[in-house]
């Protein structure tokens, strides 16, 4: 009886090691970098579609803007107490190919329930943000403009209040012209703007 448990439990190791001929094929959890961005899952949800509404989602976000989120917390350009060792972790592993398995996955506009007036609010506000984000917030990546659209109410206020403050990589003159403009906005209004660029699709 002890042979035949230990044969059992040893093939049944082998098994979910998938060292056996025949085992299932690949599941969701087997892509090219799952491995490596495994510990985002805890806060950044599944595959990275954030279920908050204070984390971003990191599905299908564009590489560079990933790469470049990732190298600004672990030089603490973009101060962050809480991703700053995370960054740090994921340039150890491998960036690119952390930021190539978030790119890859389907993404989940988020689920956060928004103020229909606070929507047509912000789209009434933002266009003043379409010279840069444009017409429809996707960005421009060859300006370093990131698409902000579908991201959690949350997540986009308090990046803007952030920027307005200067305390999201401060004195970086390269985001010297939306800091000064969000200086100009008031506060209910980024609420509003963050409403309407979290409608998007």
């Amino acid at each position: 009886m002890r042979v035949t448990c230990r044969w059992l439990v040893g093939f049944l190791g082998l098994a979910v090691a998938g060292l056996l001929p025949g085992h299932a094929a690949a599941g969701p959890l087997d892509p090219p970098g799952y491995q490596k961005a495994f510990s985002c899952s805890a806060c950044h949800g599944f595959a990275g579609n954030s279920k908050t509404d204070t984390t971003p989602i990191l599905a299908g976000m564009a590489p560079w803007y990933f790469k470049k989120a990732i190298a600004d917390y672990a030089s603490g350009k973009r101060p962050a107490a809480e991703m700053e060792p995370f960054a740090k972790m994921v340039d150890v592993l491998s960036v690119d190919d952390v930021a190539s398995y978030f790119a890859a996955q389907p993404r989940q506009p988020s689920a956060i329930t928004l103020d229909p007036a606070a929507v047509q609010r912000g789209r009434a506000a933002s266009t003043q943000c379409v010279v840069c984000h444009g017409p429809n917030g996707k960005g421009d990546a060859s300006k370093n403009i990131p698409d902000i659209t579908g991201q959690p109410p949350g997540y986009l206020q308090a990046q803007m209040l952030k920027f307005k403050a200067d305390t999201r990589s401060p004195g970086d003159p390269v985001l010297k012209a939306v800091k000064t403009l969000m200086a100009t906005i008031p506060d209910p209004s980024l609420a509003d703007l963050a409403a309407y660029y979290s409608s998007l699709r």
